[in-house]
């Protein structure tokens, strides 16, 4: 014979662990639970995307010099002609891999320090 009384104190039991599972529970005044860690790494979810942009950046740019010092200058804005040449894709590839000042330094700097 089944107690009704244990499946209400079985039901109690699975949404206390439900609960729990997902972050809530009791904590005590002076203590650091649960809600300090959750509250901290919400607050850092919204910084986490300026940092990614620059690193895109970044990386972009090193890209940029490591080609152009791989390829040489003159076949670099060789193929850089060709993508303005080339459909509206090409075009704006050649908008984002045309040599600025800051890419020719970088290249500098990496021709210097490979000899």
């Amino acid at each position: 014979m089944h107690d009704p009384n244990m499946r209400k104190f079985h039901g109690r039991l699975d949404r206390i662990q439900r609960i729990h599972a997902a972050g809530g529970g009791f904590e005590a005044d002076g203590t650091i639970g649960m809600s300090h860690y959750s509250a901290r790494r919400r607050r850092e979810q919204g910084s986490r995307l300026p940092s990614i942009f620059l690193m895109v950046i970044a990386f972009i740019f090193v890209f940029k010099a490591a080609m152009h010092v791989a390829i040489g200058a003159e076949a670099y804005d060789l193929r850089v002609a060709v993508l303005r040449a080339g459909t509206d894709v090409d075009r704006a590839g050649a908008l984002l891999m045309a040599p600025d000042p800051f890419t020719l330094f970088l290249a500098d700097k990496i021709r210097t320090a490979l000899g």
